[in-house]
């Protein structure tokens, strides 16, 4: 097929609402992927943040109209990466998910300038330990977090945890770790020595590997906090934020206070936050 270049697509294709350029696409498992896109000029955001994104619905039957199919998605990419970075399931019958894993470079999605979310270092009072504490593809918005500068600026230690079911579900942080610690240009945007402060701790709960469990059960049995030599959380040093499914969210949410850590937003800074509009 006779390779198009770019200005010619644009002019063949109808161009979306708000739409930007796939520009890479990665595939992890038969339930996760990663895309790139093209990044709107005017567009700021707080590292943590989502905005919304997504594609032409079908047609109506009736009246031939097309409605766009939107969902919040958190910005996996630093807030100063020229491109946008997301991480996203494969949900088989999901209105949007089913055919947003079929994207392509060249493809455009549709997305929504208009970012915002809770998972941001303004929410959250000066501490010295972050903790991420992250299920599936909840660990997007620490993706952009953990390239930020100012989370290292911020504290002496960030400790990443992420709970998956299976190994291969673990593919995306693993990498974004080491390439995070190898990164010779976030050495010169942070300090050489930055990604000293950085540790993480992978689990599974259904598959076999070094760590099994769920993250909340290693707490309780503190072992967790002795396999990283660290003491259990406590408002005096700890600061978190959490992302992952519901029930994950309501179980550890209930666990931090138990540690006497209280729920922050943006307009009324505490010491943890918790992503309510991410569903795994």
């Amino acid at each position: 097929m006779k390779d198009i270049d770019a200005p010619q697509i644009a002019k063949a294709t109808p161009t979306l609402p708000d739409a930007q350029v796939v520009t890479e696409v990665e595939h992890y498992t038969d339930r996760l992927f990663r895309f790139r896109c093209t990044r709107p000029a005017s567009l700021r955001f707080r590292s943590g943040e989502f905005v919304m994104i997504g594609l032409m619905g079908d047609p109506d039957p009736e009246t031939g109209k097309q409605k766009p199919l939107l969902r919040a998605y958190s910005i996996a990419s630093p807030s100063w990466d020229e491109e946008l970075e997301f991480y996203s399931i494969k949900v088989p019958n999901g209105p949007l998910t089913s055919r947003l894993q079929h994207v392509q470079p060249g493809d455009e999605i549709i997305l929504r300038p208009k970012p915002v979310g809770t998972l941001v270092h303004d929410a959250l009072l000066p501490g010295k330990r972050l903790w991420f504490f992250a299920t599936g593809t909840g660990i997007a918005p620490f993706a952009s977090l953990l390239r930020e500068p100012q989370t290292y600026a911020d504290y002496d230690e960030v400790i990443v945890t992420h709970t998956c079911r299976e190994v291969g579900e673990l593919t995306y942080g693993a990498r974004l770790i080491e390439a995070i610690r190898e990164d010779e240009l976030l050495a010169e945007l942070i300090g050489e020595g930055f990604a000293d402060k950085l540790r993480y701790y992978p689990t599974t709960t259904r598959e076999e590997s070094p760590k099994m469990g769920r993250i909340t059960d290693l707490m309780r049995s503190g072992e967790v906090f002795a396999d990283l030599g660290v003491a259990p959380l406590s408002p005096e040093t700890d600061r978190a934020m959490v992302c992952g499914n519901l029930a994950f969210n309501l179980e550890i949410k209930e666990m931090l206070e138990g540690y006497g850590l209280t729920e922050g937003a943006n307009s009324k800074p505490a010491e943890y936050v918790v992503e309510k509009a991410f569903l795994d």
